[in-house]
């Protein structure tokens, strides 16, 4: 007979493309996953992972093999969500895939609240990119997503994926204070035609938003510095170095020199949490995205 830890770690490498991004995923060692598969090729008597390169690649036996890994999993995950739902309260393991920003300035809260009031729920995050969380809950790799869109980018729910808006987050127009729009109350985006910009890499939603929204203002944006992290973008704000439009959520306190000013109309993203259809019924998803919610309000008056 398989092993379904086994049949979960190959699954998880067939997802995350290696061996080590599956440990990650899955809360483990990499010698452990590797230890895993080792012994499903002897249950099995095939090969699974074939040496490409530095990394490794799934012999066509082994994606037959996760594919039907996932279906089992599946069953297993409604019996477990049946077993759940009858105990009528939060139980066993829940993963939580969110976004670099949202793991700091959400997460926290959150995952605190739900170890306090529910102590049997063991609940653990994990940070990962908004639109690859969305295909990890749809593969059963994490329960729940917390990801977010803008309005040039809507954010795709595939079938058997279930979703409710959590909040709206507003983003600032952050400039250094000697800038001349650091004393402004608002700016328009057609007067922002000249500075130098300071934004997340190419292929990025952020980088994409900002690109389209100025050039439909009539201004060319001079992008002067990519990075990835907000507080990156921050701190090259702080000295002076360009301006940046940074969403609320996680940033936290501003340093010295560096003003926030609204943008007129004032951007925003939407957070999103996300679930399978199949485990709705589980008490462990209903109570994490009202903690969701719920901590996002507190979140969302804060940083106002």
């Amino acid at each position: 007979m398989l092993d379904l830890g086994r049949l979960r770690a190959l699954h998880a490498v067939s997802v995350h493309g290696s061996v080590a991004a599956a440990a990650i995923a899955l809360g483990y060692t990499p010698s452990a996953v590797s230890q895993q598969i080792t012994k499903l090729e002897r249950e099995t008597r095939t090969t699974l992972l074939e040496r490409q390169g530095r990394g490794v690649a799934l012999t066509d036996e082994a994606r037959h093999l996760a594919a039907t890994a996932q279906e089992l999993l599946a069953i297993v995950e409604r019996a477990e969500t049946t077993l759940e739902e009858r105990r009528g309260r939060p139980t066993g393991r829940l993963t939580i895939g969110a976004f670099a920003s949202a793991a700091r300035g959400l997460l926290p809260g959150v995952l605190a609240e739900l170890g306090r009031e529910h102590p049997g729920l063991d609940a653990r995050m994990t940070e990962v990119d908004p639109h690859l969380s969305i295909d990890l809950v749809a593969r059963g790799m994490i329960d729940v997503a917390v990801a977010h869109d803008w309005d040039i980018a809507p954010l795709p729910a595939p079938e058997g994926v279930e979703q409710a808006v959590i909040g709206d987050d507003l983003c600032d127009l952050l400039v250094p204070g000697e800038n001349a729009l650091a004393g402004r109350t608002s700016v328009r985006r057609e007067e922002l035609a000249g500075e130098r910009w300071i934004c997340q890499p190419p292929g990025t939603v952020c980088h994409d938003w900002l690109v389209r929204t100025l050039r439909a203002a009539g201004c060319e944006p001079d992008l002067a510095h990519r990075a990835e992290e907000y507080h990156t973008q921050i701190a090259l704000v702080a000295e002076g170095l360009g301006i940046a439009m940074i969403p609320r959520l996680g940033r936290g306190a501003l340093p010295t020199g560096v003003r926030a000013v609204s943008l007129d109309p004032v951007p925003m993203r939407r957070l999103y949490a996300l679930w399978r259809t199949g485990a709705a019924r589980r008490p462990a998803i209903t109570a994490t995205v009202e903690a969701l919610q719920r901590h996002w309000m507190d979140t969302a008056r804060a940083s106002a």
